[in-house]
C-alpha cells in the first residue's frame, strides 16, 4: 500500500503539491526544534522557536500559531476552557514527553501538523507512538468505506479503549479529530486573533455556512453535525492518546475525493513522514 501511495504523489496536482511542501516544512521544522530542546527549555520558548523557524522560511500567515505540550499536558490533563491550550511556562526535564503543533500557511497552502518526542528515554510515550499506527490504518480504510465521520470517530475510540488509552483530541474544542483545511489568499502579513488566522478561519467558517446548508461540517466530530459521510477535500487528521499523564498523537493531511476507486477515494498526502518512518523501521528491527 505504502508503495501505492508513494506512486501517486508523483502525479500529484499541483494543487495537492503545494500542500505537501507546506505539510513538509512544517515536520522538518518540528525536527529541527525537538533536537534543540534542553532541560530548562519552557513551552513558550519551544513555541517561538517554531514561529521563528518557519518566519525564516518565508511564512507569514497561519491557521494557528505554534503550540508547545510538555510532561502531563501532553495528555491535557484537567484541561478544561480553552486558554489551557497555549503555551505556558512549563519547563522541560529529561524524560519527560512534548508535543510540537503548527499550523502555518505557505504560498497560499496550508498544513497542520502534530509531532510527538521525549526528552530523552520515555517507554510509555514510545509505546503509544507505536500503537498510533493502527488509528492510522483504520481511519484510511474507513474513509474508503464510505462510513459516516461520526461512525468513523466512534471506532477510532473504541479502538482507543481496547488498547487501554484514553481519547485525548475529545479534550479539543468540538471533541474534533479533523478540520478541513483549504487554500489560503496569500497577503504580506495577515492578523491573528487568539492564536488562529483570520485569514484561515474565515474559510472555516464560510466552509460550516456552506456545510450547514448542504448537510455536512468541516469538523469532524463525535457529534451529530458529523454524522454524514466523508467529504472530498483536505482534513487534518489528529488521533490523539492518553495514558497517565502522557500524551502521543500525530497530525497529517488525509485526501479525500469523489473518486470510485477505492484507492483514490482517499489517501495520506505523504508516507514520508516522521511517525510512518518510525514505524517503517520498527517493523524491520
Amino acid at each position: 500500500m505504502a508503495g501505492d501511495t508513494k506512486q501517486r504523489t508523483t502525479e500529484l496536482s499541483a494543487e495537492l503539491r503545494g500542500f505537501k511542501e507546506v505539510q513538509r516544512l512544517s515536520y522538518e521544522c518540528a525536527e529541527v526544534v525537538a533536537a534543540q530542546l534542553r532541560p530548562g527549555v519552557t513551552e513558550r520558548e519551544a513555541a517561538r522557536m517554531q514561529r521563528e523557524w518557519l518566519r525564516e522560511r518565508g511564512v507569514r500567515d497561519w491557521f494557528h500559531m505554534p503550540f508547545a505540550w510538555f510532561g502531563d499536558r501532553t495528555a491535557f490533563t484537567d484541561f478544561k476552557i480553552p486558554l489551557q491550550f497555549f503555551p505556558t511556562n512549563r519547563a522541560l526535564e529529561p524524560g519527560m514527553p512534548f508535543i510540537l503543533d503548527m499550523a502555518p500557511v505557505y504560498k497560499g497552502y496550508t498544513a497542520d501538523i502534530g509531532y510527538s518526542g521525549s526528552l530523552g528515554l520515555n517507554p510509555v510515550q514510545d509505546r503509544l507512538m507505536s500503537d498510533l499506527k493502527a488509528h492510522r490504518a483504520l481511519i484510511l480504510e474507513q474513509v474508503r468505506e464510505r462510513r459516516s465521520l461520526r461512525d468513523i470517530y466512534e471506532d477510532v475510540e473504541r479502538l482507543m479503549i481496547s488498547q487501554g488509552y484514553a481519547n485525548r483530541h475529545r479534550a479539543y474544542p468540538f471533541g474534533v479529530i479533523a478540520h478541513k483545511i483549504d487554500r489560503v489568499k496569500e497577503r504580506r502579513w495577515s492578523p491573528t486573533a487568539f492564536g488562529f488566522g483570520t485569514q484561515a478561519l474565515k474559510g472555516l467558517a464560510s466552509d460550516a455556512l456552506h456545510g450547514h446548508r448542504e448537510g455536512w461540517s468541516p469538523l469532524w466530530s463525535p457529534y451529530h453535525f458529523s454524522d454524514h459521510l466523508p467529504q472530498p477535500g483536505l482534513w487534518a487528521v489528529e488521533p490523539h492518546l492518553g495514558f497517565r499523564g502522557t500524551g502521543a498523537k500525530f497530525e497529517e493531511i488525509l485526501v479525500v475525493t469523489d473518486s470510485r476507486d477505492p484507492e483514490e477515494s482517499a489517501f495520506w498526502l505523504d508516507d514520508d513522514l516522521p511517525h510512518v518512518r518510525r514505524w517503517a523501521e520498527e517493523k524491520a528491527a
